[in-house]
């Protein structure tokens, strides 16, 4: 059975029909007597039943014939939260194709990385999202492309190939077929100040989006020299460094509450990038710190009537699991917190940065390092580390199994099994290990029932821990959320209310 036909088209027309905005990224609309394809939000008038089709991605709509609609741009939505949820083997390859794998190592590359060889590999793609590898990648260039067209002043031939396209004829090509319109029709169409190296653009959310909750805890547990945040114009901002695969560059993002549910909200990012081929990577790096493609409304039904969750969750609506832009930097952090408060190890991670971290020019104040390798911290003198020499022992042990790619924490590596080699190495808990899980692999199902401020949080909302934490199973697939909204009952306020975007 194709990804299309396991759409089951009544369901989805209704969803069409409501323009409803929940669906979109999860599926999309395409209509045979236009040849376009549209989100299931599109303004534009409802197609009859009978010349639509649906499909799973952009590329799948792509590889059948149609472009994509310059109304609605459905290459522009939210991710499909599925991708996470399942955590199966085309949900963990488009983690990578998004993070520009394909373009950066081929095919060969991203299978390698799966464990897969390439054909069985294309295989399992086409049957779960209606295109292979190199169609998925294809799509995302074209989206690459359109952001660096409309949002800087580089020419085309550089805009091709930051874009991750061999020549500049494919890129002519796929933008014509994708969006019926030249580069220079995209480029007239919207306007703006443009400077070289900087990539301006907004990255779609599902609403309700707690961002001030958010930013709260990024700014809680910011990293002196690798990590700013701040309040500007009365609205929160959150920068730092970026370490790509082709140089160093900076994010900044402009965060804020947008509650009103079942729409899509956008936060504006600012990259300052040293190689524009690094666009994709830094754009999918955003959108994982921000858990972008989350479901918010399918997390708050779950918890709904729950007497511990339930109340938390229609308090603080879309709270976001925040994620990370390198995976190796959050298992490091991870083990320099253990069983110390969160500003003694904001402070003992400053110094190891600062020791370690490669200095940056960013024009930032604040933001001077990038984070220290695994290399680097692999190479470490245990003894010299500002902490116990157990741990210390511990945080080389874990940068010598990353480096080596003993651990690998890309996102297109099974949870399980990174679990169990990372409990293999010394030092390294069960909590530590669930806690990278839900951090860097983006677990939305993870529990800490031994984290001492679950118990508090539980406590002071006037529950017996013991108690609740015999029946965490009623809060699966989403413990992780769960979780969230337990620790920010103890989060201090770090930024001042704001409004939506």
């Amino acid at each position: 059975m194709s990804p299309t036909q396991r759409l089951d088209p009544e369901t989805c027309y209704r969803a069409v029909k409501s323009r409803d905005r929940r669906f979109d990224g999860v599926f999309y609309v395409a209509v045979r007597t236009t040849g376009i394809y549209c989100r299931p939000s599109c303004p534009a008038r409802t197609p009859g039943f009978a010349n639509v089709a649906f499909h799973v991605s952009p590329a799948s709509a792509q590889a059948a014939g149609f472009r994509a609609c310059k109304r609605c741009l459905p290459d522009a939505t939210p991710g499909s939260p599925d991708w996470d949820v399942s955590a199966d083997v085309a949900g963990r390859a488009m983690r990578l194709i998004s993070d520009g794998v394909v373009d950066r190592e081929g095919v060969e590359g991203l299978a390698a990385r799966m464990g897969y060889t390439p054909r069985h590999l294309g295989r399992v793609l086409t049957a779960e999202l209606g295109a292979g590898p190199l169609a998925l990648a294809r799509a995302k260039r074209a989206q690459t492309a359109r952001v660096l067209i409309e949002t800087t002043d580089l020419g085309y031939a550089d805009i091709a190939f930051a874009a991750g396209f061999s020549s500049v004829r494919q890129f002519n090509d796929t933008v014509r077929e994708v969006y019926a319109a030249s580069p220079t029709d995209l480029r007239g169409r919207r306007g703006g100040a443009r400077t070289p190296g900087a990539v301006t653009m907004r990255l779609a959310v599902r609403t309700p989006f707690a961002g001030r909750a958010l930013l709260d805890f990024l700014a809680y547990h910011l990293v002196p020299g690798v990590e700013v945040a701040g309040v500007e114009d009365g609205s929160g901002w959150y920068a730092r460094t970026l370490d790509l695969p082709h140089g160093p560059g900076t994010v900044r993002l402009d965060i804020a509450d947008a509650l009103d549910p079942g729409q899509t909200a956008f936060v504006r990012a600012r990259f300052e990038l040293t190689d524009l081929r690094d666009t994709a990577a830094a754009v999918e790096r955003a959108r994982r710190l921000l858990d972008a493609d989350c479901d918010p409304l399918a997390v708050a039904d779950h918890f709904a009537g729950d007497p511990v969750i339930g109340p938390l969750a229609r308090r603080a609506p879309g709270l976001r699991l925040p994620g990370q832009v390198d995976g190796p930097e959050t298992a490091i952090r991870t083990v320099i917190g253990q069983q110390v408060s969160v500003t003694g190890a904001r402070t003992v991670t400053g110094r190891i940065v600062e020791a370690h971290g490669v200095p940056v020019e960013t024009g930032v104040p604040g933001l001077t390092h990038l984070f220290p390798t695994s290399a680097a911290l692999a190479a470490a003198d245990p003894e010299t580390l500002p902490m116990p020499r157990a741990r210390g022992r511990a945080l080389v042990g874990l940068a010598a199994a990353l480096a080596s790619g003993d651990v690998a924490l890309d996102r297109g590596t099974d949870r399980d099994e990174v679990r169990a080699t990372m409990l293999a190495l010394p030092g390294i808990g069960p909590w530590t290990a669930d806690y990278v899980a839900m951090r860097a692999l983006a677990h939305p199902d993870v529990f800490l029932p031994t984290d001492i401020g679950v118990r508090n949080a539980l406590r002071g909302l006037g529950h017996d821990p013991v108690a609740c934490l015999e029946r965490v199973d009623d809060w699966r697939p989403w413990r992780s959320y769960a979780l969230m909204h337990l620790w920010n009952t103890l989060m201090p306020a770090t930024t001042p209310p704001s409004e939506g975007p």
